[in-house]
């Protein structure tokens, strides 16, 4: 008895998703399951780190995402704001590359409220993924619900076609919303009606079914709303959880093929990464060199111009030497094309007088950058060590940390993008994580408590994490308690220093810590100043 979760939501479905990549891992281990996918809202942010987790914990990786399909305009009209949800999972080498590819145009090409792409790309690239027809926000299933079978039938039918044999499933979930009810009784008419196979999902947003009001609140954090607000999007559910192939198998009990068909799933997709390799664009180097003798060659030549250009003494022999040493190292781990290609756009910035800032970070401390003119800071004088950059000891990519004027980068980009091939060339993403005093504020809006209470409570949270402070028993009642919250969640009319604020007093400090302001005094009465 098995089941293989095939529609999951981690934390990078951003301020929807509540599952942790290790929490997954331990509770599908925990649940005796050997295979999980993760699906995350449009999006591949979270496919290696959960590749990796799973991997070394000996569980099958599925990758995918709940990709949004555009209506009949296609992705890159925006004129109607249709995103059709539609799970995508890669049974193979291709079908990982065409995930890759539909994830990016969606976010490239088809950007209007979501990251959307069309059917006509989804014909050109279904190769290697099998897709199931997701939640309520799918076409299938929103017309299933709505009971226009017609237009389930055609849609059934149009992806039917699109996908390779076999590799297209309805699916029915398992979270209890009377809505979805209906939909799975109409769904499981549908199967018979097209031929199509039935799939069981969770549609798991969090680990355990207890996680469910934390989650309601991470979505008022996402829209910003308050849990007294009845026009918040929310699940009228708390079954949308990481639940045991038990529980599955007894919710439908009348259908055993629809959970069968998540381990026949869950065989067919064999995807291997192969990972720590680096994968650089060629750098094509004059005849006559490969890339490690050009970058000798240039370093060489660059650091005796350098020492034309140095206002102080030093020692040739001791540069010469420390030049060795690092080409050395450099060619013996690979890298000698990477330096080549940096020193090669930061150049051309240069020659098109496009401000490049000196070097940080540990690459200043190479003499090689100093000579390809890679950096500006020569690294001698200062005892800087290459070491702290390149290691053979501890392989990995070198990473120079350049900074380019914000009001020209983009030409740079578009450089670099034309010689190395515009496939060879992608712009890192930053995400920001909730840290614990930010969440405890964001909760209490959410919870609309009342503010001094919200003071209290972050009050109480230790700004050193070594430090815990006596605690503070936060269940006490409090007058502060029995205060209402202020209309439409605006906390600040309520608390006395916004007060200020509001009024265009802009002083800083608790009211209380302010001086009180004087009455005016009677008609003919001088006002004495107060007493020191």
């Amino acid at each position: 008895m098995s089941f293989t979760h095939l529609h999951l939501h981690t934390l990078y479905s951003l301020l929807d998703g509540a599952i942790r990549m290790k929490d997954l891992i331990k509770t599908v281990k925990d649940k005796g399951m050997s295979s999980v996918a993760v699906t995350d809202h449009g999006n591949m942010f979270g496919a290696i780190d959960f590749y990796k987790k799973a991997k070394d914990a000996g569980i099958k990786p599925i990758l995918g995402l709940e990709a949004y399909v555009a209506g009949p305009k296609g992705r890159e009209d925006k004129t109607e704001k249709i995103a059709n949800h539609l799970i995508l999972l890669a049974k193979n080498a291709e079908g990982y590359s065409n995930l890759r590819y539909l994830a990016s145009t969606g976010y490239l090409h088809g950007f209007y409220y979501h990251p959307r792409i069309d059917k006509q790309i989804l014909k050109e690239r279904s190769k290697g993924l099998i897709a199931l027809t997701a939640c309520l926000g799918g076409e299938v299933t929103s017309a299933c619900f709505r009971g226009d079978m017609d237009h389930a039938r055609r849609a059934a039918n149009e992806y039917k076609e699109i996908f390779e044999p076999g590799s297209f499933f309805l699916e029915i979930q398992s979270n209890g919303m009377p809505e979805q009810e209906k939909a799975n009784e109409n769904l499981k008419q549908l199967a018979r009606d097209v031929d199509l196979p039935l799939v069981a999902t969770a549609d798991a947003h969090y680990i355990k079914r207890e996680d469910a009001r934390a989650h309601e609140l991470l979505m008022c954090i996402a829209s910003g709303k308050t849990l007294a607000d009845n026009k918040r999007m929310k699940h009228s559910t708390d079954k949308l959880y990481v639940t045991s192939p038990e529980e599955m198998r007894a919710y439908f009990s009348d259908v055993p093929e629809a959970v069968d068909n998540t381990i026949r799933i869950a065989e067919q997709c064999n995807v291997e990464l192969k990972l720590g390799k680096p994968m650089l664009p060629t750098f094509q180097v004059p005849d006559g060199h490969n890339a490690t003798s050009y970058m000798e060659e240039l370093a060489t030549r660059g650091l005796n111009e350098r020492f034309t250009e140095l206002t102080y003494k030093v020692d040739r022999e001791q540069y010469l030497n420390r030049l060795a040493m690092e080409l050395a190292v450099i060619s013996s781990m690979g890298f000698a094309g990477y330096f080549l290609i940096v020193q090669d756009f930061i150049n051309w910035a240069k020659q098109h007088n496009i401000p490049v800032g000196p070097g940080r970070g540990s690459g200043a401390g190479s003499i090689v950058a100093y000579a390809l003119r890679i950096t500006d800071l020569d690294p001698i004088p200062y005892n800087l060590l290459f070491e702290r950059f390149l290691n053979p000891e501890r392989v990995s990519m070198p990473d120079f940390d350049i900074d380019f004027c914000q009001d020209r980068r983009d030409e740079v980009i578009e450089y670099v993008g034309t010689k190395y091939g515009k496939d060879n060339v992608g712009q890192i993403i930053t995400f920001g994580s909730l840290k614990a005093k930010s969440v405890l504020r964001d909760v209490c809006r959410g919870l609309r408590a009342a503010v001094l209470r919200r003071r209290q409570i972050r009050q109480a949270h230790p700004r050193d994490p070594q430090h815990h402070p006596q605690a503070v028993d936060l269940r006490r009642p409090r007058e502060a308690d029995r205060r209402r919250a202020a209309p439409q969640g605006d906390d600040r009319q309520a608390d006395p220093a916004h007060r200020g604020r509001r009024q265009g007093d802009h002083h800083q400090g608790r009211a209380r810590d302010r001086p009180r302001p004087r009455r005016p005094a009677p008609p003919g009465r001088a006002c004495t100043p107060p007493a020191s």
